[in-house]
């Protein structure tokens, strides 16, 4: 697939690194003394996920859900289908549920209560990137490695059709 317009790098691979190494210094210090389970939620976080935990330092137990609201457009449906679900117990357990990217909410609002009717002793979230002008529901991320403008974005995991999460950097297209 080739881009038809000329991309522009919003966050190179290593201003993405260190916040990454940052944000897992910051959760280790939070669980402390403690086992989480973390939840990445496919596909968009997987690359980010496992650089994240390899940056924490506290015992992690790391599962996945795949879930949908976009498709192949550039802007969520709104609504939320869960594609295959978590295998891990966590019942009585920290959960941390790690996404890409959180705009309207809606995708991480519907897993937060979904996952919180297993029972987990907490739950709180972790985001790469966080866009809070595209919020549509009341929920704000508890880990954010950076706050965009309201810009489509590509790489580092963030997909356009099927293509460039592979790309290690993140990248917006000049207009």
């Amino acid at each position: 697939m080739e881009l038809d317009k000329k991309p522009k790098i919003l966050l190179d691979a290593d201003e993405i690194n260190k916040r990454v190494k940052e944000l897992g210094e910051e959760i280790s210090k939070d669980y402390e003394g403690k086992d989480i389970v973390v939840i990445s939620l496919l596909r968009g976080s997987f690359v980010f996920a496992a650089d994240l935990v390899r940056a924490i330092t506290v015992p992690v137990n790391i599962d996945f859900m795949t879930t949908s609201s976009y498709g192949y457009s550039d802007k969520s449906s709104g609504v939320v289908e869960i594609i295959s679900d978590i295998r891990a117990n966590v019942k009585d357990k920290y959960v941390l549920i790690v996404d890409d990217i959180m705009d309207s909410g809606n995708t991480m609002k519907e897993v937060v209560e979904y996952v919180n009717k297993k029972g987990p002793k907490s739950i709180k979230t972790c985001v790469l990137l966080d866009k809070p002008s595209r919020r549509e529901v009341d929920i704000r991320p508890d880990y954010v490695g950076f706050t965009i403008p309201d810009v489509f974005i590509v790489g580092y995991g963030l997909n356009y059709g099927d293509f460039y999460r592979n790309i290690p950097y993140i990248f917006t297209f000049d207009e």
